[in-house]
């Protein structure tokens, strides 16, 4: 008497044993939201100059603020480039991790951190070269910190560090639909025929 053959369930779809193993599969490196969170670093740079004091001082308006020369002016134009990285980081992260069913591969993470490093030193780039061209000639011989620019180059870290915990908390938190588990097929058993025995 032969056992019924049992035909294993076979995966094909992208994400191989990952997906068998898990149940979810490997989202695709999502190169568009990377190329948009790089290229989001111009108008971020841009929106500082704007709103920070020492640049236009659109948030404040405060003519004590408009110039470079009184110190107290550096602390809060570095915040406001801070406030800026936080939250292009996150709205980035949401933008790369999406709301897909499959999670992100540990490359795409890490692409997805370097492109808010890159955003990040874009950003910087452009703010200082906003203030060259449109805040005029400054005198810098008492501090280079008087032109605008940024003191804490730690800031810098605030866009990537973002952008990864953006994601880490999509991934964990983030409700993806499950797609539903199929059973294999199982072939009927054959009963022996009825019959007189010989």
């Amino acid at each position: 008497m032969t056992q019924p053959a049992v035909h294993l369930p076979v995966d094909d779809h992208d994400g191989g044993l990952w997906r068998a193993s898990t149940g979810r599969p490997r989202a695709a490196v999502p190169w568009t939201g990377l190329a948009l969170t790089a290229a989001a670093g111009l108008p971020v740079g841009l929106l500082w100059w704007l709103l920070a004091p020492t640049g236009l001082n659109l948030l404040t308006r405060d003519p004590a603020l408009a110039t470079g020369s009184n110190p107290e002016t550096w602390l809060p134009r570095d915040l406001v480039l801070a406030g800026l990285f936080l939250l292009a980081g996150c709205l980035s992260g949401v933008l790369i991790s999406g709301n897909r069913p499959a999670r992100l591969g540990t490359a795409a993470v890490i692409l997805a951190v370097a492109a808010g490093a890159v955003g990040a030193l874009l950003a910087w780039g452009t703010g200082v070269l906003a203030g060259s061209w449109w805040g005029g000639q400054v005198d810098t011989s008492a501090s280079a910190s008087i032109a605008f620019s940024l003191r804490a180059y730690a800031m810098l870290v605030i866009w990537p560090a973002a952008v990864a915990i953006a994601i880490f908390f999509s991934t964990v938190f983030g409700s993806p639909e499950h797609e539903p588990e199929q059973e294999p097929e199982q072939e009927p058993q054959h009963q022996p025929a009825s019959g007189p025995h010989a």
